[in-house]
């Protein structure tokens, strides 16, 4: 399962961008679409598949929320160009068939936790985002906001997100984003993914070894 989780969160964004990023013109923008669990867990380079620890879906789902965010980053830093830079953003708590397989009972139970965080910090109850209301985030970052003030940056609901300290709880009343899901990862990082992909897939030459140019 953990496996399934980092492949469709993850490694299919980084075949797709890699696949992808030679063909965007001048101006261009690559958004990848994040997600405030990335707050639940930093990536486990060391234990990807949970072999060495207990399996938890939640923390499994927040490291490949990570890793979209660590990817963008590092692809706005080395494999962009100046006009072409990915952007990560979160659209929100929103009604979709993403929550199809969860039980309704699990599901109200972690609605009432978020409530009781929100009431103690004197917020209004949770409620639910629309398709549209949350798009809008995504809309934002790829044809309203500057490209110069969101590069490379962590957005949500229609602004830049800030850095959030290690020691402050995530919980539903925490915004931003975590320091771990912005900091340099060593290259090594990226190439076990590639190793990985590259004995699964047939990957086209551009892919396998002819760099973009470096910023």
């Amino acid at each position: 399962m953990a496996s399934k989780c980092r492949t469709t969160n993850h490694l299919g964004h980084f075949v797709l961008f890699n696949r992808i990023a030679a063909l965007i013109r001048k101006g261009g923008r690559l958004i990848n679409v994040s997600s405030a669990a990335h707050r639940r867990s930093n990536v486990d380079l060391e234990d990807p598949n949970f072999e060495r620890t207990p399996y938890e879906p939640f923390v499994a789902y927040g490291r490949s929320k990570t890793a979209n965010i660590l990817f963008a980053v590092a692809f706005d830093k080395h494999i962009g160009t100046a006009a072409c830079a990915p952007w990560r953003c979160i659209p929100g708590v929103i009604e979709t068939e993403l929550i199809r397989h969860m039980s309704p009972s699990w599901l109200q139970a972690r609605v009432d936790e978020i409530n009781q965080q929100l009431a103690a910090a004197g917020k209004p109850p949770m409620h639910w985002k629309g398709i549209p209301q949350g798009a809008a985030t995504s809309v934002w970052v790829a044809v309203v906001a500057p490209a110069d003030e969101i590069g490379g940056r962590y957005c949500e609901d229609c602004h830049v997100g800030s850095i959030v300290p290690a020691e402050v709880p995530a919980n539903a009343v925490t915004e931003g984003v975590r320091g771990y899901a912005v900091q340099k990862l060593p290259r090594r990082s990226g190439r076990k993914a590639k190793k990985w992909l590259e004995s699964r897939f047939d990957f086209p030459h551009y892919y396998r070894g002819t760099p973009h140019q470096e910023k």
